[in-house]
């Protein structure tokens, strides 16, 4: 009778450590393919009003810096008033800006909700929502269960793109917007519902800890201030540059150029937007297998020499893609590649981190590192708009990422050595 009991808590323990990372990986999909959907929107909103790639790219470009800008902030408020109840504000105004667009007539409109708004809303649900989350209800295996939240934000920007795309091809582009809008606000009541605010809310300890874990208590202040005061203490130390470079490397190679614009390529080679966003989607599962399999080799590797990899693969494979030749081969055998690396350098960045400035303050630390990630796809966004507005090609930005990504796989060994983070979140 006894074992039957026990057995019985750690199932529904199980149940409910289960429902905590299904819903976050949820909410992370759906915000990220919400990020991406100016990269739908680039093509038909150019045939249909007549705007620039350009107009449209700067307009996602703010959105990518406000949702890495938001992270830290978000972070701090989430410790402050709960996770539940920002990411349900979150949702509401991604869901509400989406639909408001919906009358839009000139860029200013679009730049308004698709960049301003959506851009403050998918902030709150990005990469600090899963360090948040990771640090909050795991000891043991934070790497893995980091990666396989962190692939839902490359694996979402990419898989709902051909559905999104088709879309937009057969019925215009308010049909993409609506769809985005439902997704996000039927998620609300999900959220409401079933999202736990802490493990002892269901009395539970995180996992991998003992039974007398106490958790930790964050001080009671402003979360500007706490936002804030951590950036200064992590702006002195050496590793906080190194991470931050490295990470804006990481945008400035994955969503902000090939996120944004590799439809656009594809059109500038024959491409049709639907076959394109179908390789993009077929990245995105390929990411899904790349980033959990990452943070699997984080419990267990170095994670500078995991950084090395691949950063250096990815700058590679980016200096190779202007000199293919685009055939269905050649896209799938990049989309593969690229696809397992995606985004495969968050587990191993966020462990330094967790390293480097403790747990307590890693994930608003890990926010503003994020933030550089998102200030390198800002740039990617603009600066790609602006070379193929002025060159007819994106040959010399392609080159030019995958230099950085090179540069950056360098980067990451000059960061402290973080195997003592094995005791602590292993």
């Amino acid at each position: 009778m006894k074992m039957s009991s026990i057995r019985g808590r750690k199932t529904r323990s199980s149940c409910v450590f289960m429902l905590v990372v299904g819903l976050t990986f949820l909410c992370l999909l759906v915000s990220a393919g919400v990020r991406a959907t100016p990269g739908v929107l680039m093509m038909p909103l150019h045939e249909a009003l007549g705007w620039s790639r350009s107009s449209i790219s700067i307009s996602a470009a703010m959105g990518i810096f406000l949702y890495g800008l938001v992270g830290p902030f978000s972070a701090a408020l989430m410790q402050q008033f709960g996770i539940r109840r920002i990411l349900i504000g979150a949702l509401l105004l991604m869901g509400l800006s989406a639909l408001l667009s919906l009358g839009m007539a000139r860029p200013w409109q679009f730049f308004l909700t698709w960049g301003v708004l959506t851009g403050f809303g998918t902030g709150a649900v990005a990469m600090v929502l899963g360090a948040t989350v990771v640090n909050r209800w795991f000891i043991a295996r934070r790497g893995t269960i980091m990666g396989l939240l962190a692939a839902s934000t490359a694996t979402g920007s990419l898989l709902f793109l051909p559905g999104l795309a088709a879309l937009a091809h057969r019925f215009g582009w308010r049909a993409p917007v609506m769809a985005v809008a439902a997704t996000t606000l039927i998620l609300v009541p999900l959220v409401a519902l079933f999202l736990p605010e802490h493990p002892a809310d269901r009395g539970l300890v995180p996992h991998g800890a003992e039974a007398d874990h106490v958790p930790l208590r964050h001080p009671d202040q402003n979360p500007l201030r706490t936002a804030m005061t951590a950036l200064l203490a992590a702006a002195r130390q050496r590793d906080f540059w190194f991470l931050f470079a490295t990470f804006f490397v990481c945008g400035f190679t994955t969503n902000g150029l090939i996120g944004t614009h590799f439809i656009a390529i594809c059109a500038d080679h024959g491409i049709g937007e639907v076959p394109a966003a179908g390789y993009l989607a077929m990245m995105g599962l390929f990411d899904l297998v790349g980033t959990t399999l990452s943070g699997w080799l984080t419990d267990r590797l170095d994670a500078r020499w995991l950084l090395f990899s691949y950063y250096g693969l990815r700058g590679l494979s980016l200096i190779a893609l202007p000199f293919i030749d685009f055939s269905p081969e050649s896209l799938m055998i990049f989309g593969v590649f690229y696809g397992l690396d995606w985004i495969a350098t968050v587990p191993p960045t966020l462990r330094l981190a967790n390293s480097a400035f403790g747990e307590r303050s890693a994930p608003i630390v890990f926010g503003w590192i994020v933030f550089g990630h998102q200030i390198g796809a800002a740039c990617a966004a603009s600066l790609a708009g602006m070379l193929r507005q002025a060159q007819g090609s994106y040959q010399d930005m392609l080159v030019l990422a995958g230099t950085t990504g090179v540069i950056a796989a360098f980067l990451a060994m000059s960061i402290s050595n973080g195997r003592a983070v094995r005791k602590t979140i292993s």
